[in-house]
């Protein structure tokens, strides 16, 4: 019997002359050995992505992090810093992606980018500058510091009792995670249920209340040293209980 089928968008990232789709290796890693599904890299596309065919394949869809943020233009702003890094094809590739999973009801993990992106493609709008943002504190990572000292757990969330992320998480009631974006979510798009959040009360996680399919986004990067944490790997192995139950269920 063959392994659920998850799809990773690729980012867009220029190697060496050229311009390449992209995807970090920790997060393909995330999928075949925290989730134990088969990923599938699909390239940022856009409107030539052929929506239909690559959801027949699917049994999940893992939305990744990345150096790049959503466009203020698709939730109704301008860009505040335009020496950011932005990545259009990934953002038309990614949106479209995201309504037509959930309205077919595969299951989906969003991650960091991927969180705002959820929310975006709902109708929701972000904080293009969270430290900015009056009573929220800064979530960004210390670009000298090492990777390690980056991506360690230097805040608490708090969960919300009864969720399912606590649920996922043997009940607990806050967990431990790390930090590393500029941008945060502002208004949750219609029909999200807030999971988890930080003290300064940004939202952390959420899920889509009404998905017939496991939908939750983190802000946070539970693929890092994965398997060294146990909170980050009960996320990912509920994530690929999520993809086998679909796909054994599904009539396509």
């Amino acid at each position: 019997m063959r392994s659920p089928i998850v799809l990773v968008p690729a980012c867009v990232n220029p190697v060496g002359a050229h311009a390449a789709h992209t995807a970090q290796f920790k997060y393909v890693a995330a999928v075949a050995d925290g989730a134990r599904c088969a990923p599938l890299i699909i390239p940022a596309l856009g409107a030539a992505t052929d929506f239909d065919a690559l959801l027949d394949l699917a049994d999940g869809i893992l939305l990744t992090g990345s150096p790049s943020n959503v466009h203020a233009g698709l939730y109704g702003q301008a860009v505040l810093d335009p020496a950011l890094p932005l990545d259009a094809a990934r953002d038309a590739t990614t949106l479209p992606l995201i309504r037509a999973a959930i309205a077919r009801g595969i299951p989906l993990l969003a991650i960091c980018r991927g969180f705002q992106e959820v929310n975006v493609a709902l109708g929701g709008t972000l904080h293009q500058s969270v430290h900015s943002v009056a009573g929220m504190s800064d979530h960004r990572e210390h670009k000298g510091h090492t990777m390690e000292k980056q991506y360690a757990p230097i805040h608490r969330v708090l969960l919300e009792p009864g969720g399912v992320l606590a649920r996922t998480l043997a009940g607990a009631d806050q967990i431990m995670v790390n930090s590393l974006h500029g941008q945060g979510l502002d208004r949750l798009a219609p029909g999200l249920a807030i999971e988890a959040r930080a003290d300064d009360g940004l939202v952390e996680a959420y899920r889509v209340r009404d998905a017939t399919g496991f939908t939750l986004a983190v802000q946070w990067h539970p693929e890092w040293k994965l398997m060294d944490n146990p909170d980050s790997l009960r996320l990912l192995q509920a994530f690929g209980d999520a993809c086998r139950h679909y796909k054994n269920t599904r009539t396509t």
